[in-house]
């Protein structure tokens, strides 16, 4: 019996530290992101522009052709892919940026969770979204709107679709993680904003400079330890920080 972990971003950051660690586990690791690496041996890649929403569906589709439903234990999506965006406030955005961030962030992880629990509705095995979100969905960034907002709206997808699976009598459970400040390229871009855009840019430079940073392989380890532990209850909001 296969588990299966179907994730978005798998190539770098804590994309790539979360498909190692359920890998290693045992796991059938499938990957969606923009652009393939090379020598990711160990999990199947499909590239997808997960801003271009028109694309997304004919994609998880083709992954579910290649599944068994009868030879599988556990099915996980993980809606990790995600893009700070431009780092600016609003007023200072064009329509285009503020659009690409919410189909990064909001409108892709809802249609994948969408096709995802339609796709899987008669499949009889754990069936699990996990939603990589943010502190900042409840912590307001000046010239973090965009982030700030598709993350708020990523953590109440959370809470509406696990009300609408909990009575459903093979349900999939959902959760929002919130992952803390992890070693990865959106760091680097918030800590190399200039000043003038990014007011708490001094913040996120003290973070690195003071080794506050974790490493994805510390994060993934951390997520999937509360997965195996059955920390993940359908509805939860939880920081990796505070369990």
């Amino acid at each position: 019996m296969e588990k299966i972990l179907i994730i978005t971003g798998g190539s770098k950051g804590l994309g790539l530290g979360l498909a190692k660690e359920y890998h290693k586990n045992g796991y059938r690791v499938i990957s969606i992101s923009r652009s393939k690496a090379e020598k990711l041996y160990f999990e199947e890649q499909y590239q997808c522009d997960l801003s271009k929403s028109e694309t997304i569906e004919s994609v998880i589709k083709e992954i579910f052709s290649h599944l068994d439903k009868k030879n599988t234990q556990q099915l996980t999506l993980i809606n990790n892919a995600g893009d700070l965006g431009t780092v600016n406030t609003l007023e200072n955005l064009a329509p285009s940026e503020i659009s690409y961030t919410i189909q990064v962030n909001l409108t892709a992880p809802l249609i994948l969770s969408s096709q995802f629990i339609k796709l899987s509705k008669d499949w009889n095995c754990k069936k699990q979204i996990i939603n990589i979100s943010s502190g900042a969905a409840v912590n307001p960034y000046e010239s973090w709107v965009m982030y700030c907002a598709s993350k708020a709206g990523l953590d109440m997808m959370t809470k509406v679709v696990s009300k609408e699976q909990k009575e459903l009598p093979n349900g999939v459970n959902i959760v929002s993680i919130y992952p803390g400040i992890v070693d990865t390229d959106m760091q680097e871009k918030a800590r190399n904003t200039p000043k003038e855009h990014f007011k708490a840019v001094q913040r996120f430079i003290d973070f690195y400079e003071h080794g506050d940073l974790f490493s994805p392989k510390q994060v993934a380890q951390k997520i999937y330890l509360l997965d195996v532990e059955g920390e993940l209850k359908n509805g939860r909001i939880l920081d990796v920080r505070n369990v």
